[in-house]
């Protein structure tokens, strides 16, 4: 499938915008694995921004946040990675109870850096030492799990070849593998909306705000499942990017049952990044960046559609 479905097409009309290009790759698809499907898409969530993410709305607490997306997460049997940043959440009681709480629901965690800090704007000797930094902290939560996976904050791996590679040398010298975004709806905005949204006690515009979340979630999957069709040839296990916010939490549960709707099942982080699609990304000794589908459609000469628009960030501003 070179082209839109006509229900994807449709969809995304309705929140049509412009996006960020991706970065260029030379990642080269392979035949898919045994365990995933046209059929049966896989899914791996994440969540960065362990223990704090965004604000609170009015009376909101970080330990009913993590406590209810971890409950979403069991009632669909869908595992799930967070990804912490030991300098969030400071003055909060409840950030050492969240990152237990998260542990304890055998949920594993990642390198989000210490302070969430963006490499093109503090280079890679502060960006290398930020993550060694925040280390500490996770090994002291995650116990005995494998925590040497890591999300760039941002999404941001290097403006130069020699930035980026030299990075990926230093994070493979620490024993880490990238965890990799293939598909996201920039479910960070409706967050901030929704602390806004609560403290202004507008309702109809917090009602607004679930239905658009779900739209952006679908038009979103959809066309994740393009790009895979078009560029690979075939699904891919995708690894949705989320955060630990309020909405998300409010949110989590109809977010399943849809992506259940879809026909997605779920899967873990490292099962998905088995995937041949993901060698670069568990092999930090090959050159970057991390693929997309983005990238590799773009390598390819194909069309690449626009992110769909995130509404939410204008709603009760």
């Amino acid at each position: 499938m070179h082209g839109w479905t006509t229900s994807a097409a449709m969809a995304f009309a309705l929140l049509a915008g412009s996006a960020t290009a991706a970065p260029l790759t030379n990642a080269t698809p392979q035949p898919a694995p045994q365990h995933t499907s046209a059929a049966h898409p896989l899914i791996a969530l994440t969540f960065d921004d362990l223990p704090a993410h965004g604000p609170l709305p009015a009376g909101g607490d970080r330990l009913v946040i993590a406590r209810t997306i971890i409950a979403a997460l069991a009632a669909h049997h869908a595992p799930a990675f967070g990804f912490m940043n030991a300098g969030f959440g400071a003055g909060d009681p409840n950030a050492a109870k969240v990152l237990a709480a998260w542990h304890a629901a055998g949920l594993p965690i990642g390198n989000h850096t210490f302070g969430h800090i963006n490499l093109d704007t503090v280079g890679p000797a502060a960006f290398l030492a930020d993550a060694a930094r925040n280390e500490p902290a996770i090994a002291g939560v995650a116990g005995d799990t494998d925590w040497h996976w890591f999300r760039y904050p941002f999404l941001v791996e290097g403006q130069s070849a020699t930035v980026r590679d030299g990075v990926r040398a230093g994070l493979h010298a620490r024993g880490y593998r990238i965890a990799a975004v293939t598909m996201s709806f920039g479910d960070y905005a409706w967050n901030d909306a929704f602390a806004r949204c609560t403290a202004h006690h507008d309702a109809p515009a917090i009602a607004a705000l679930e239905t658009s979340y779900l739209a952006a979630a679908q038009v979103q999957a959809q066309r994740s499942r393009e790009l895979a069709h078009a560029a690979v040839g075939r699904d891919i296990p995708y690894v949705l990017l989320m955060h630990l916010g309020a909405f998300d939490a409010r949110m989590l549960p109809r977010l399943l049952n849809l992506y259940e709707q879809m026909g997605f099942g779920f899967t873990t982080l490292p099962e998905a990044e088995a995937d041949p699609f993901y060698a670069a990304a568990r092999d930090l000794t090959a050159p970057g960046p991390t693929a997309t589908l983005e990238a590799v459609a773009r390598a390819k000469g194909l069309p690449v559609p626009a992110n769909a628009p995130v509404p939410a960030a204008t709603v009760c501003a």
